[in-house]
């Protein structure tokens, strides 16, 4: 589809007025960009909120807050283009008149318009997956790509769709790695936050008995069931909507866990519940600098650690109770 991206340059005290303005021209639907935001995210008290921000994302501290409005590229909303930019100059005399106090500073106000055609990028990513191999036995696959099989590989074919993961992350490969070294053939695996499916599609391909696969969205679970079913696992493997916390009643040998450190400190009293005797917790997406928090938080809720691996700035935590 073609589109019209609309943005106005602001100032964090100027969006709510910039967002009145539009309304009052019957625009209800804008996207607000405040670095502010990011700061506050950083002073949180609640440390689970995040894990790292990337450069990119500090880069953003320096930009200006904005305000953007999309519409589809048609003759008649090319002429809201005009209404738009009327309105900001409405809105620019006011503050240069005062009538919202003497000190109002609601930035430049500057409207500035262009045009795309989203056909062109949606799948603009996929031409930088490619099949990879993320442990001794498992390869990776995307659909959309071919891929010689060699002798004892174990091929995993995965269309990432709205979840996130494509199995080429370390903490993924990690994941990966360690199923293969303490699954056996015949186990119960738990998947907690499956996204697409990939641990849950790997356990199965690994000889697993039965998987089940859980994630609090919903968008994921729909995903992973896709993915599943183009490995033809279903007889083993499912993706349920659910939250570890609360309403699974299922144990398993071994439970994994490619989550955020704290998300995984968080969840790890509940794990115990969820494991045989025997049971491991394979838990990753945890910066190395969080490992002794993780380790120390596991050994509290009566885990001993079994191995720790990483790669990348990440490890992989196997634990048992």
């Amino acid at each position: 589809m073609k589109y019209i991206e609309i943005d106005i340059e602001t100032t964090s005290s100027g969006i709510e007025a910039v967002v009145s303005a539009l309304l009052a021209i019957g625009i209800t639907d804008t996207v607000v960009e405040d670095p502010r935001d990011v700061e506050d995210l950083m002073e949180k008290k609640q440390t689970y909120d995040w894990d790292y921000l990337d450069d990119e994302v500090i880069a953003k501290l320096q930009d200006a807050p904005k305000v953007t409005v999309y519409l589809e590229d048609t003759d008649e909303n090319r002429l809201r283009i005009q209404e738009i930019e009327e309105a900001m100059g409405i809105l620019a005399k006011g503050v240069s008149s005062g009538d919202f106090g003497a000190t109002a500073d609601f930035g430049s106000l500057q409207v500035t318009t262009s045009y795309d055609d989203d056909s062109e990028w949606k799948d603009k990513w996929k031409e930088y997956f490619k099949p990879s191999r993320i442990s001794e036995s498992l390869v990776v696959k995307p659909t959309w790509e071919s891929y010689e099989r060699e002798d004892g590989d174990l091929v995993l074919e995965i269309d990432p769709g709205m979840a996130f993961g494509t199995g080429t992350h370390e903490t993924t490969s990690l994941c990966v790695r360690m199923l293969e070294a303490y699954q056996k053939k015949g186990d119960k695996v738990l998947d907690v936050g499956c996204g697409s499916g990939i641990l849950s599609i790997a356990a199965a391909l690994l000889g697993a008995e039965d998987v089940l696969g859980v994630d609090i969205d919903p968008v994921a679970v729909d995903v992973a069931r896709e993915n599943i079913a183009l490995n033809h696992v279903e007889n083993i493997c499912r993706a349920e909507y659910g939250d570890l916390t609360k309403g699974i009643d299922y144990k398993a040998n071994i439970v994994v866990a490619n989550l955020m450190a704290d998300l995984v400190m968080m969840l790890s009293g509940d794990v115990a519940r969820h494991m045989t005797a025997d049971g491991f917790f394979i838990s990753s997406g945890i910066l190395v600098e969080k490992e002794e928090q993780v380790v120390d938080c596991l050994r509290e809720k009566g885990f001993s650690i079994v191995e720790i691996r990483e790669d990348g700035g990440w490890c992989c935590i196997t634990a048992k109770l």
